[in-house]
């Protein structure tokens, strides 16, 4: 069983109601949900919707078996109730290695701190990458630096190399891009050109029974907790 730690949009709220029906999944539920009439896009969308809308910001990795899963989750609150709410001033969706993806027009310094605070403070959590694994990224063909850094963190996108994205495709090739960039423009059109506001930590995991990630817990970053309080 892995465990990950994502940015996801509230359950109640548009982003994850887009994004989930572009998937055909719920994350939050498990549940498929009705795809929009794009052709082709359940095969396009496969790969990203098992695991469900999201921002990777700690990827998945087994959990240590020295460490008790609820130690995971009490680590990962900690972390929220430190950091604040990071706001992305705009979403754009763009093309990236063949795929596409939501993505901050700007990536913000304080979304590249996030990310390493989630890093390095659950590490301890993950069980070393295996040979494997290992294998299958170098087939990604990465640079000796990010060699580098998926020997040290188990993720070759992390600190330097990290960039903040809501994947919603498979690689994609020829005329396919043009196809679902059209569609995905038209059905993310509510949020593209927008701010998001990036207010919570959200554990996902899988199981021995299906590799689709699904929610285990949501902790609010800091400004959330305290916007809460005062309402």
């Amino acid at each position: 069983m892995r465990h990950a730690v994502y940015y996801a949009p509230a359950p109640a709220s548009l982003f994850h109601k887009l994004g989930s029906t572009w998937l055909g999944r719920d994350a939050f539920s498990g549940e498929a949900v009705a795809q929009p009439p794009v052709e082709g896009i359940r095969e396009a969308t496969m790969v990203p919707a098992r695991y469900g809308l999201h921002a990777t910001l700690k990827a998945p990795s087994t959990l240590n078996p020295d460490m008790r899963r609820i130690d995971f989750g009490d680590a990962v609150a900690l972390v929220a109730a430190q950091m604040d709410v990071v706001t992305i001033a705009r979403l754009e969706l763009r093309e990236i290695d063949g795929f596409l993806a939501l993505v901050p027009e700007r990536q913000e310094p304080d979304l590249t701190q996030l990310a390493e605070f989630c890093l390095r403070a659950l590490d301890s959590f993950r069980v070393p990458a295996s040979e494997d694994e290992l294998r299958a990224r170098r087939a990604e063909n990465l640079t000796l630096h990010q060699d580098e850094l998926m020997l040290r963190w188990g993720y070759p996108y992390v600190l330097d190399e990290f960039r903040f994205h809501i994947t919603l495709t498979r690689k994609l090739h020829g005329a396919e891009r043009q196809h679902f960039m059209a569609a995905a423009r038209q059905h993310f059109a509510p949020v593209i050109g927008h701010e998001l506001a990036v207010d919570a930590l959200t554990v996902f995991a899988d199981s021995r029974f299906s590799p689709s990630f699904v929610v285990e817990e949501r902790f609010p970053l800091r400004e959330a907790t305290k916007l809460r309080a005062a309402s």
